[in-house]
């Protein structure tokens, strides 16, 4: 796997990405979402995920809600290649994941684990103290790249739920303790 190069244009800490020798590429900016990005943002969750996207109405509450926790590779011109969700509570300092996807032209390049390190970085800034995900049981390049960052089975049976999402929608929960900022 390349490390793609990223800029960062988040909150005050604005980097850029230089994907060099990649075909058709300009500069990747990894930056939180805005408004104007759910029209592209539905388009890619359709494009990854395609019978379990999220309906155009719940992303538009998923930004209401989680703005600050939606992360998006911007390839340019409106173009998303990739971004990653995290839901918090108000009372609690849990979190879950509840998607990270890059385009299948980017993938293998460091971009996911770009997004989930910046996510990770922000809500262990918040206070969370455990993140929450999870991925289905066959997509080994996802569990190797959460397991990488840490996340373990939350159940002994290697975090497998069956039925999870509905009649043969298994899935893996894994489970990430944080460790809390000196």
């Amino acid at each position: 796997m390349t490390a793609e190069p990223l800029e960062r244009a988040l909150d005050r800490h604005e980097h850029l990405m230089e994907p060099a020798g990649f075909p058709g590429s300009g500069r990747l900016v990894l930056r939180a979402a805005r408004e104007s990005d759910l029209p592209e943002l539905c388009r890619l969750d359709e494009e990854v995920f395609q019978e379990v996207a999220y309906p155009a109405f719940l992303l538009r509450q998923l930004y209401d809600m989680y703005a600050e926790h939606l992360l998006v590779i911007d390839e340019g011109e409106g173009r998303l290649r990739g971004y990653v969700l995290a839901a918090t509570t108000a009372l609690s300092r849990d979190s879950w994941i509840l998607g990270l996807c890059v385009t299948r032209d980017r993938r293998r390049h460091g971009l996911g684990r770009e997004l989930m390190t910046e996510v990770l970085a922000r809500l262990r800034r918040d206070g969370i103290e455990q993140v929450r995900l999870t991925v289905e049981p066959a997509n080994r390049a996802a569990i190797l790249l959460y397991r990488s960052l840490g996340f373990r089975p939350e159940q002994p049976d290697d975090g497998l739920r069956r039925d999870y999402f509905g009649p043969g929608l298994d899935r893996r929960i894994l489970r990430l303790e944080l460790p809390r900022d000196r």
